[in-house]
């Protein structure tokens, strides 16, 4: 009985969050994709292309299997058409890179490829710690992670 009544109130706690997020909306948005799925790397742009399409200031890290999406030579995951709109995960990033939206691979993803930044698509940088954790940080900002 105890285990429904702390369900219930956890229930009840998130809604009445949910409606104060839903009321205050955040200026800046940090997308975190780390990911391998492409599907929630999908998922990732759309939410992302829709926070921007709402005017929001969007921020994207690539981390881990993430990171992927931005090379070059991108596994077929990241480059193939899903549905239901038959678009890749990359080729949304890439709109939202020529919209404006900041694309960042984590500092340790080239390193651990033993890659440089010449196997990243074009628009795509090297996330620099301090300015990242910064925009993180930010009160103003929501992160989402995928």
């Amino acid at each position: 009985m105890d285990l429904i009544r702390t369900t219930a109130l956890a229930a009840v706690t998130a809604a009445g969050l949910g409606t104060m997020a839903a009321a205050e909306s955040a200026d800046r948005l940090v997308t975190v994709v780390t990911s391998e799925n492409a599907k929630t790397q999908l998922m990732a742009m759309v939410l992302t292309t829709q926070a921007v399409e709402q005017g929001a200031e969007a921020r994207m890290l690539l981390c881990g299997p993430g990171g992927d999406l931005a090379l070059i030579d991108a596994p077929a995951s990241a480059t193939d058409p899903q549905p239901p709109r038959d678009a890749s995960p990359q080729g949304m990033m890439q709109a939202l890179i020529e919209r404006g939206v900041t694309v960042e691979v984590c500092a340790i993803y080239l390193p651990g490829i033993g890659a440089d930044e010449s196997v990243l698509i074009e628009g795509v940088g090297v996330a620099q710690p301090p300015a990242m954790a910064a925009a993180m940080m930010d009160i103003s900002a929501r992160v989402w992670s995928f």
